[in-house]
C-alpha cells in the first residue's frame, strides 16, 4: 500500500508516467552495473597478469581469474537492465543515459584503483548529471501498445521504411567502398557502419522488449512472425555492430572512438525512434528544445571525460619514453632547439644547450646530469 502510494507520489510529482519511472530505473541501475564492470574486469585483469601472461600481449590467464568473470557478469546483468529499459521507455529517454556509466566508471577508478580524476573530469561528470535530468523530466510520455503487430505497423509506415532504406544503403556503401580503402585511416568509417546499424539495432530490442512485456503480462507475442523478424534483425544488428566497433577499437585509440561513437549512435537512435514511434508527436517545441539541450550537455560532459582522460594518460606515459638508437646518448641536437617530439610530445634538445641538464632520471630518481656540467663529474 504504501509502495503504491508513492509510486503515486513519484508520478504526480514529475509528471511520468509508470513506466517511464519503471525505464528510468532500469536504465540508470543498467548503467551503475555497467560502469562497475569495467572497474571489476580491470582488477581481475590486473590480477591475472601479475600471475601469468597480460591480456593486452595475447595471453588469456584472465580467464582463470573469479574476479574477471564477476565483471563480466555484472556487464551481462547491466546489458539485460538496458534491455528491459526499453520496453518501457522511449529510447530517447533510455539511450542518453548510457552517459550515466561513464561517470560511475571514472568515480570508482579513482575511488578502488586510485586513478586520477582531473578538475575538469569532475566538470564533464557534473555536466553529464545536469544533461541526464534534464532529459528525464521532459521526456516525453511512453506509447500505449497492445501487440507487436502494432510495433510491425509502425516499422513499415513509409517514414521510418524510408530512414531504414537510407540507412542500409550508406552502411552497405561504407563497407564495400570505404572501409576497404580508409577503414584504417578514417575513424568515421568503421564508426559510422557501427553507429548507422545501432539505431536499427535499439529500434528492434525495443520490439522485442514490448513483446516479451506484453508476454509476460499474459498476452503471448511469441506466436506472431513478426517477433521472431525482430529477433532476426537484433541478432544481424548486433553481431554487424559489435565486428565494427572491434576493428575502430583495435585501429584507434578508445579514448577517441568511444565519445565520436556514443554521439553518432545516441543521435541516430533519437532520430530512429523519433520517426518511428513518434515521440515528438505527444510534445511542445519548448520540452523538444529542452531535450535537445540537455543531449548536447551530455556530449559536451562526455567529450569533456574523455579528452581529460586523454590528457592525464599522456603525462603518465611520459616517463617510460625509450631514445632511439641513432640520438646521441643525451638525445639532444644543436643549439638547444628541438629536433623533433617524441612520442608524447617531450621536445629532444641539443647537448650544446644549457649546462647541466639532466640527462634521464635514475632507476631511484635521482636526476644524472651532462659530463660537461662545471664539476666534470655526475653531480646528482
Amino acid at each position: 500500500m504504501g509502495g503504491a502510494r508513492l509510486g503515486h507520489w513519484v508520478v504526480s510529482y514529475t509528471g511520468m508516467s509508470a513506466d517511464n519511472i519503471k525505464g528510468l530505473l532500469l536504465a540508470v541501475s543498467s548503467s551503475l552495473f555497467i560502469g562497475a564492470s569495467f572497474i571489476v574486469k580491470k582488477k581481475g585483469l590486473k590480477k591475472a597478469g601479475a600471475s601469468g601472461v597480460r591480456a593486452g600481449v595475447g595471453g588469456y590467464s584472465y580467464l582463470l581469474e573469479p574476479l574477471w568473470w564477476i565483471g563480466m557478469i555484472t556487464m551481462v546483468v547491466g546489458e539485460i537492465a538496458n534491455f528491459a529499459a526499453y520496453a518501457f521507455a522511449p529510447a530517447i529517454l533510455v539511450t542518453p543515459l548510457g552517459a550515466l556509466s561513464i561517470i560511475i566508471s571514472a568515480v570508482l577508478a579513482r575511488i578502488i584503483l586510485r586513478e586520477k580524476l582531473h578538475i575538469f573530469g569532475v566538470l564533464g561528470c557534473i555536466l553529464c548529471v545536469v544533461g541526464s535530468t534534464t532529459i528525464v523530466l521532459h521526456a516525453p510520455q511512453e506509447r500505449e501498445i497492445e501487440s507487436v503487430a502494432e510495433v510491425w505497423n509502425l516499422a513499415t509506415e513509409p517514414a521510418f521504411l524510408v530512414y531504414a532504406a537510407v540507412v542500409l544503403a550508406a552502411a552497405f556503401v561504407l563497407i564495400f567502398h570505404y572501409v576497404p580503402k580508409y577503414g584504417q585511416t578514417h575513424i568515421m568509417v568503421y564508426i559510422g557502419v557501427c553507429s548507422l546499424f545501432g539505431s536499427l539495432s535499439v529500434m528492434s530490442v525495443k520490439a522485442l522488449g514490448i513483446a516479451l512485456k506484453l508476454t509476460f503480462s499474459g498476452m503471448n507475442q511469441l506466436v506472431y512472425p513478426q517477433t521472431w523478424v525482430f529477433v532476426l534483425v537484433v541478432v544481424a544488428c548486433i553481431v554487424t555492430q559489435m565486428n565494427y566497433l572491434n576493428k575502430a577499437l583495435d585501429t584507434f585509440n578508445t579514448a577517441v572512438v568511444s565519445p565520436i561513437y556514443y554521439t553518432m549512435f545516441t543521435s541516430l537512435t533519437i532520430l530512429a525512434s523519433v520517426i518511428m514511434f513518434k515521440d515528438w508527436d505527444r510534445q511542445n517545441p519548448t520540452q523538444i528544445v529542452t531535450e535537445m539541450c540537455g543531449f548536447v550537455t551530455i556530449l559536451s560532459g562526455t567529450f569533456l571525460l574523455h579528452k581529460t582522460k586523454d590528457m592525464v594518460d599522456g603525462l603518465q606515459q611520459c616517463l617510460p619514453i625509450r631514445i632511439p638508437k641513432h640520438a646521441d646518448e643525451d638525445a639532444y641536437g644543436s643549439e638547444g632547439i628541438p629536433l623533433r617530439s617524441a612520442a608524447e610530445g617531450i621536445p629532444l634538445r641539443s647537448p650544446r644547450s644549457t649546462e647541466g641538464i639532466p640527462l634521464r632520471s635514475a632507476p631511484d630518481g635521482i636526476p644524472l646530469r651532462s659530463q660537461r656540467s662545471s664539476t666534470g663529474s655526475l653531480n646528482p
